[in-house]
C-alpha cells in the first residue's frame, strides 16, 4: 500500500509547516502530497511552493474544482505546474456541491456527472494537442457560440511534459464513482470504511482498470485515550454530514447514510441546522468514526491497519499533521 498525506490549512504565514511536512514525507518514502480546495486557498498555489522544495513526491490536488476553473486554464495551470516539477502532478476533480458551486462559483450545478464527463473530454483534448480544440456539448461549447463571432479553435501553445495528466476522481456517490471507474486513472473517496466499501460499492467499481487507483483520506490520530482520539475525528464528520450542505441536499450526509448511519446521519443534521453543533457533533456515532479513522495507541492502530491493508484501497492518505503520526505511518507500511 502506498502513503500519501493531505495538507490541510497552511498554518503561519511563510508556508514553514507544510514544507517541513512534504520533506518529512518524501524522505520517509511517501508516495503522494495532497492539497485540498474548499473555499479558503487554492489547491495549486501550495503544491507549486511544495514542487520547489521537495524533487521526487508526486504533487496531488485532492480536489480541484471544476466549477472554479474553465477546463482550458485547469489544463494550463496544470500542464504548468506538470512541466516545473518533471512530472510529478496527479490532478484529483470534483464537482462539489451547490452550495458552493451556486453561493461561491456562481456556476450552475445542475447535471453534475455530464457536466464532469464533458470536462474531462476538454481537458484531454487540450493537454494531448493533437489538434486546435473543439467541442459542442450541452455545458461547455468551444469556440464560445456568440460573443462576438470571433473566436477561432486554439491549440495549446506549450508543450506539456506529459500528454497524459493522470486524473482521479473525488466522489462519493456510487453514481459518481462508477464514472471514475470508467473514466478515471483513480478515485479519492472521503468517509470511506475498509470494513464496508467492497460490499457498498461491488457494482460501482465493476468495470474499473486493474491499474485503477484508490486513494483513501483516513485521519491518523494516535492518542492512549480512544475517546479523545475519536472525538477529534467526530468535529470533521459532524461539520460535513451536519453543515456541508442544504437540509434536501448533503451529499456527505446521504453517504454516511447508504454506509447504514441513516437515523443518525438525520440527527446530526437537524442539530447542526437547528444550531446546535456541539450536540451535532456528540451525535456522531463512535462506530463511523471508528471505521473511517485510525485512532488510538499505537498497537490499536497497528491491528486496525489490517483491515485497510485487506481493502481495495491502494494509497492511504494520512489525514494529520502530527509528524508522530506520519513517521508511524511510514514505519508500518513503508
Amino acid at each position: 500500500m502506498k502513503l500519501g498525506l493531505i495538507v490541510g490549512h497552511m498554518n503561519a504565514p511563510g508556508g514553514a509547516k507544510i514544507i517541513e511536512l512534504a520533506q518529512e514525507t518524501e524522505a520517509l518514502g511517501y508516495d503522494t502530497i495532497w492539497c485540498a480546495e474548499i473555499y479558503g486557498t487554492d489547491c495549486f498555489t501550495p503544491l507549486t511552493w511544495i514542487g520547489a522544495h521537495t524533487s521526487r513526491i508526486n504533487l496531488g490536488t485532492s480536489i480541484m474544482q471544476i466549477s472554479a476553473r474553465t477546463p482550458a486554464s485547469a489544463a494550463m495551470q496544470a500542464v504548468s505546474l506538470d512541466h516545473l516539477s518533471n512530472g510529478r502532478l496527479i490532478l484529483g476533480i470534483g464537482v462539489s456541491g451547490p452550495q458552493v458551486v451556486e453561493g461561491w462559483y456562481g456556476q450552475p450545478y445542475p447535471k453534475p456527472l455530464a457536466r464532469t464527463r464533458e470536462w474531462v473530454q476538454i481537458f484531454r483534448k487540450i493537454v494531448s494537442r493533437q489538434e486546435p480544440v473543439v467541442f459542442e456539448g450541452d455545458h461547455y461549447q468551444l469556440p464560445y457560440p456568440g460573443g462576438t463571432g470571433l473566436g477561432k479553435p486554439l491549440r495549446l501553445m506549450m508543450h506539456p511534459v506529459r500528454d497524459h495528466i493522470p486524473l482521479y476522481l473525488g466522489a462519493e456517490g456510487p453514481k459518481n464513482v462508477a464514472l471514475g471507474a470508467e473514466l478515471f486513472e483513480g478515485w479519492i473517496p472521503m468517509f470511506i470504511s475498509p470494513y464496508r466499501m467492497r460490499e457498498q460499492y461491488k457494482a460501482a467499481l465493476q468495470n474499473m482498470a486493474p491499474d485503477f487507483e484508490i486513494t483513501a483520506a483516513v485521519p491518523v490520530v494516535i492518542n492512549d485515550d480512544l475517546d479523545s482520539a475519536l472525538a477529534q475525528v467526530k468535529q470533521q464528520v459532524g461539520f460535513y454530514v451536519g453543515g456541508m450542505g442544504a437540509k434536501s441536499y448533503n451529499v456527505h450526509k446521504d453517504h454516511v447514510s447508504r454506509m447504514g448511519f441513516e437515523a443518525e446521519a438525520n440527527k446530526i443534521q437537524e442539530l447542526f441546522l437547528a444550531g446546535k453543533r456541539d450536540e451535532a457533533i456528540a451525535a456522531v456515532p463512535d462506530q463511523l468514526v471508528d471505521e473511517i479513522s485510525l485512532c488510538g495507541p499505537r498497537g490499536r492502530i497497528q491491528e486496525r491497519l489490517m483491515a485497510w491493508k485487506e481493502s481495495p484501497i491502494t494509497m492511504l492518505n494520512v489525514n494529520s499533521s502530527d509528524t508522530e503520526a506520519v513517521r508511524f505511518l511510514a514505519e508500518e507500511l513503508l
